[in-house]
């Protein structure tokens, strides 16, 4: 396993390959790509039917294809050194057992993998293609061995967690309030969550597919607040860690 300096610095070198790793995953070259890439998060924005949808699940299981790795792709080459120190957070935190909820491109997974506090990671995301695409990624990066991939948290027949990662995930859910209690279910007394979210549209409707619901917002935060205790963190970021008040 890598020290977490040697596991920033190839993030920040390369995102863990994150180039090479897309143009052989989706058989593009490389002149292809800055273009696949330049327009990803408009390109999402307006695969989004808006009012039309009726489940929000379904955007990301159904219609968001390939779009949803160049949003997220060109989000961690183009935001290298906020998601670096997100990384630092978890390597504050990670340890034994991590549910990484809505992982995405898989970079705090892969990142998790390497580290030697961490046992094995349970990588869930109702994408298939993003599952796909990350489980190619441990193959070529040689961390398959210490994570496994999900649809739902219950797949995993996993109890409790030590850690859970779910960053940038909990504006995009119908009902971010239900989750915080699936979270507390499966957290002890010793386990750690690492959030963040962002509900909010944009000034310009750049992100239709967040919630910015008031009535769901507040139940929300009145919900994160009666379940969990804030652990002070110094990085200067927007994620935050909690503990279980009971």
């Amino acid at each position: 396993m890598k020290n977490n300096d040697f596991i920033l610095k190839e993030f920040l070198d390369n995102a863990f390959n994150l180039k090479s790793h897309l143009m052989e995953f989706l058989s593009i070259e490389e002149c292809d790509l800055d273009g696949f890439l330049a327009n990803a998060k408009i390109n999402l924005a307006n695969l989004h039917p808006g009012d039309a949808l009726s489940d929000v699940s379904d955007f990301y299981t159904k219609i968001v294809g390939d779009g949803h790795l160049a949003d997220l792709a060109a989000w961690h080459i183009t935001s290298k050194d906020y998601i670096s120190d997100t990384l630092k957070l978890q390597q504050r935190f990670s340890r034994d057992l991590v549910l990484d909820f809505g992982g995405g491109i898989g970079t705090h997974a892969l990142a998790n993998a390497m580290s030697s506090k961490v046992e094995h990671v349970f990588f869930v995301d109702i994408n298939e293609t993003n599952r796909n695409f990350v489980e190619y990624r441990a193959k070529e990066l040689g961390v398959e061995k210490k994570i496994t991939f999900f649809k739902a948290i219950e797949d995993a027949q996993i109890s409790k967690f030590d850690t859970i990662i779910c960053l940038d995930v909990l504006e995009h859910l119908a009902d971010p309030a239900s989750q915080i209690e699936i979270f507390n279910e499966i957290m002890d007394c010793n386990s750690i969550a690492l959030l963040n979210w962002y509900f909010y549209k944009g000034e310009k409707n750049e992100y239709p597919f967040h919630i910015d619901d008031n009535q769901i917002i507040e139940n929300f935060f009145k919900t994160i607040q009666s379940n969990f205790l804030e652990v002070f963190h110094p990085i200067l970021i927007t994620a935050r860690a909690y503990k279980k008040i009971r």
